[in-house]
């Protein structure tokens, strides 16, 4: 860590927050795990369509579950298991439970098409899934060309009382068939592995911090979907050096968190992590994109945190009913995956009278870095470094910049934010040339240009790569490039992000058409069969040319200006 003289941010610090955490106070997630689910017992976990489990139930749900995993053939400590589901009850559940029996969380969007399912799951080695029906008939697809050999379905309702279990069940396959037809042979279900693992003994397994708790997939700085490597000292940091800049005012036991950001993206996965240190209880939103049911949700809870994204934020105030509600309890909103437009801040702060707290992380960081101080108003800034974590501005050469007093110009302290501390990643799974690229000396290069005050305040002002930001997921140029290009009517093709009022950016593909018949509904129709949705071109445009360098590359960076007559 670096002498305190050369961390100018820590004069800044909010009240309470210290300048280090004990990045070592537990072994393992599970360690902490146990020791919560002790104190908390009797106190009420995670709720989900109706159903509330308690810290207790939690407890012997996810013993039970890890118990059962334990008993697979072929799965010991270290093995891949993965969960591709919304968030359900199931979720905590199986998460847990793969913890606890010494094994690896591989988080699945539960959205992706087959071969984005089949490249994680080869590319993770993951030999057990748990998967939600409503999903299922993506994997069956794929399965048998990954080294997947147990195969957990569960239904929406599966963990709700009887018969409400049996209703919402009922539902949701025969009357809003939300449930695509789908086989694969010698699945088991959920219920009935619980039930196994209930019988079974659960046997501790021996865990050090270094060992990797969740293989959490990202495009990183360039390239394909990579599996970062969050061990158990990551993870654990993180929730420590969140926790302390965000719990100043949280009473143990009694704060009710709104979790309606997707528990297998890494921003809602460490937040929901985090609260449960202070007994809190995770209000689970299954469908964040349904806002007057969000909206109804709310009205429920005496509500204290929530963490969302710029587009929740704006849905939110621009939902009827969400003015009307009861705010009087809340004490923490925590922004990030992307930037929190102003606008949005001062509407959110104007309705519910408190300020969006705006982070700023990214998968390879666990993923917290820095944050604004609570209870500060919008400033276009992403905020102080947290506890224990350096950052530095770097140039080209990886030579730190100093500082920017507002004087000189900014160019001369804009650069590269490079990050270290024990939050950051060991690497990518399997993939030690990408693990290079992006580290140096310790530091994590970010990709993110910026600069930072004399102050130790932290400005982003732009991405050194192409990198297209939607609603807080990663969409990579190449990736989009790679499935156009594969249409057989299209000659070459660029993507770039364009602005979006309602996802902050949109992928916008540049295409020379090799079919002169060739349409946008043609494109958009082959991208859907290969790309999740919000990967999927919201504009396509056609040209005869495009703009390269001297080598042929395409200059996606052109590509936003309109071709010369």
């Amino acid at each position: 860590m670096a002498a305190m003289a050369d961390r100018i941010w820590l004069k800044n610090y909010p009240p309470g927050v210290p300048a280090d955490i004990d990045a070592d106070r537990y072994r393992s997630i599970p360690e902490l795990f146990e020791e919560i689910v002790a104190r908390y017992a009797d106190k009420p976990a995670f709720h989900s369509l109706g159903r509330t489990l308690s810290y207790a139930e939690l407890d012997k749900l996810s013993r039970d579950f890890a118990a059962f995993l334990q008993g697979l053939p072929g799965m010991g400590k270290g093995e891949r298991v993965a969960i591709m589901s919304p968030n359900l009850l199931q979720y905590p559940v199986a998460l847990f439970g793969i913890l606890r029996a010494g094994m690896v969380v591989v988080n699945v969007n539960p959205l992706y098409t087959a071969r984005e399912l089949e490249h994680q799951l080869r590319d993770s080695g993951t030999k057990a899934i748990v998967v939600v029906e409503n999903f299922a008939a993506t994997l069956a697809e794929v399965w048998k060309k990954t080294p997947v050999q147990h195969i957990i379905t569960t239904q929406i309702g599966d963990l709700l009382p009887i018969p409400k279990r049996w209703i919402v069940n009922f539902v949701i396959k025969y009357v809003k068939k939300m449930v695509p037809d789908w086989r694969i042979d010698g699945t088991l279900p959920f219920s009935e592995a619980l039930a196994r693992g209930a019988a079974a003994r659960c046997t501790p397994v021996s865990m050090n911090a270094s060992e990797i708790a969740f293989l959490q997939y990202t495009g990183g700085t360039t390239g394909v979907s990579k599996g970062a490597m969050l061990t158990h000292r990551n993870m654990l940091a993180n929730l420590e050096q969140t926790g302390v800049w965000i719990s100043g005012s949280f009473t143990a036991g009694s704060e009710i968190v709104i979790a309606p950001l997707p528990m297998y993206h890494i921003f809602c996965l460490t937040s929901t992590l985090s609260f449960m240190k202070w007994g809190s209880l995770s209000v689970l939103i299954t469908n964040p994109r349904d806002l007057p049911a969000l909206v109804h949700e709310l009205a429920q809870w005496k509500w204290s945190v929530m963490s969302g994204v710029n587009t929740l934020f704006n849905g939110l105030l621009n939902t009827p009913g969400f003015s009307a509600l009861d705010f009087s309890s809340l004490k923490v909103v925590i922004g990030g995956g992307a930037a929190v437009q102003k606008s949005v801040a001062e509407r959110w702060k104007e309705v519910t009278g408190r300020y969006i707290t705006e982070a700023y992380g990214l998968t390879e960081a666990s993923p917290g870095v820095s944050a604004s101080p609570l209870d500060t108003p919008w400033n276009g800034m992403i905020g102080l470094p947290f506890s224990s974590t350096e950052v530095s501005i770097r140039n080209d050469h990886f030579t730190a910049l100093p500082p920017w007093n507002g004087n000189d110009d900014i160019d001369a302290h804009t650069g590269e934010i490079c990050v270290r501390g024990p939050q950051v990643m060991a690497g990518y799974w399997g993939n030690p040339e990408e693990t290079a690229k992006v580290s140096e000396d310790g530091w994590l290069r970010t990709g993110d240009i910026g600069h930072m005050d004399d102050r130790g305040y932290v400005t982003i002002t732009d991405r050194k790569k192409d990198m297209i930001l939607v609603s807080g997921f990663n969409v990579y140029p190449s990736e989009i490039e790679n499935v156009v290009a594969s249409h057989p009517g299209v000659l070459e093709c660029g993507a770039i992000g364009m602005p979006d009022e309602r996802s902050g950016e949109a992928v916008k593909v540049v295409i020379v058409p090799k079919d002169p018949d060739l349409t946008s509904e043609a494109v958009i129709q082959h991208c859907k069969a290969h790309l999740t949705g919000y990967k999927i071109p919201r504009q396509i445009e056609f040209r005869d040319a495009l703009p390269k360098s001297p080598i042929g590359k395409i200059l996606r960076r052109e590509l936003r200006t309109p071709p010369k007559p």
